[in-house]
């Protein structure tokens, strides 16, 4: 439907004006939702037996965005896409070790650092890239190749960097990875083949709104693990904050150094910076809560804030390196 002279908005409109808020002011939720679980933990705190479930809500969102075709270019640009995944699998989870190493942090911290290193990109690194005039075909394809082989990457670094001290096992971390990412993130991809055949209007509107419901999800998660870890945020020392700090930017910084080094565009060299930096912290926070402890997902939960801060600002960077400021995007962020 659409708006007819001065009478009122569509209820389809209504919906997507409200989606659009929500995403746009994303950091802000996540800050008051953070505010909020350190006043009041207790309200939060109930939310972290669901945090797998909020994940798993959240990547059917992303399956909901993906299309067959988004596929069919790992074979048209194999060459860049390997690349930036290498560099996204190598280099996140090695700064993480030399960050645990060199900060002296405690197991359970360490840990939580170790996984978010190991996690695959998050959709933030999509949005970003748009932002920032990067390759989004390109970015949304590495998201797609990273997030697939999590079940296998994911605990293949976790074992290799901590397997003497770790009791949980590859196959275990592997199914509960398939369970919350690999399978919402199917069904997701077959549900938009459905809308987009029989249903095309009401596909439209769900890539709408189900950004929303991915911020909505995302602040709930953070919440829950701020009011878990309450006392551990307020005790935490500036290394914590420091480790979050540096391995972002490191992984920011090597993203878009590894494109430029291999010849990419410009373009393309911006989505590798994103997709290198800009981890799916959810993910690290539902294997923290459910295989470690409640303080290893404090990172984690830190670094889902603080990527959202210096994604909006770098994709500001990059615009304005284009020499044409009136054109920017507006810097906002709206996931993982």
């Amino acid at each position: 439907m659409t708006i007819t002279g001065d009478g009122p908005p569509s209820v389809g409109r209504l919906f997507e004006r409200a989606a659009e808020v929500t995403s746009t002011y994303f950091v802000v939720w996540i800050l008051l939702g953070s505010g909020l679980a350190l006043y009041s933990p207790s309200t939060f705190t109930p939310l972290g037996d669901h945090i797998s479930l909020m994940l798993g809500v959240i990547m059917l969102g992303m399956g909901l965005t993906l299309t067959v075709e988004d596929f069919r270019r790992v074979l048209e640009r194999p060459r860049d896409v390997f690349i930036c995944a290498m560099a996204q699998w190598l280099f996140m989870p090695l700064f993480a070790y030399l960050l645990v190493a060199l900060l002296g942090l405690s197991w359970e911290l360490g840990i939580g650092l170790l996984l978010l290193g190991a996690a695959p990109g998050g959709t933030a690194s999509n949005v970003m890239t748009y932002l920032g005039r990067g390759d989004v075909a390109l970015s949304v394809t590495i998201t797609s190749v990273t997030t697939i082989a999590a079940p296998l990457v994911v605990p293949a670094w976790i074992v290799l960097l901590a397997g003497e001290e770790i009791t949980v096992t590859f196959a275990a971390m592997a199914e509960e990875i398939v369970l919350i990412v690999l399978i919402p993130v199917t069904a997701g991809l077959f549900l938009r083949i459905l809308l987009d055949r029989y249903a095309p209007t009401v596909a439209k509107v769900g890539l709408t709104v189900f950004p929303a419901i991915n911020v909505l999800a995302i602040v709930m998660i953070v919440a829950a693990i701020v009011g878990l870890n309450v006392e551990e945020i307020f005790a935490a020392s500036a290394l914590v904050f420091l480790a979050v700090i540096i391995h972002n930017a490191l992984g920011l910084g090597a993203g878009y150094g590894v494109g430029h080094l291999t010849g990419m565009a410009e373009d393309r060299a911006r989505a590798c910076a994103f997709e290198v930096g800009l981890q799916n912290s959810g993910l690290a926070v539902a294997l923290a809560v459910a295989f470690f402890d409640p303080l290893a997902a404090l990172i984690p939960a830190l670094f889902s804030v603080w990527h959202n801060v210096t994604g909006p600002a770098l994709a500001t960077v990059f615009t304005r390196m284009d020499g044409d400021p009136a054109a920017e995007h507006e810097a906002v962020s709206t996931a993982d």
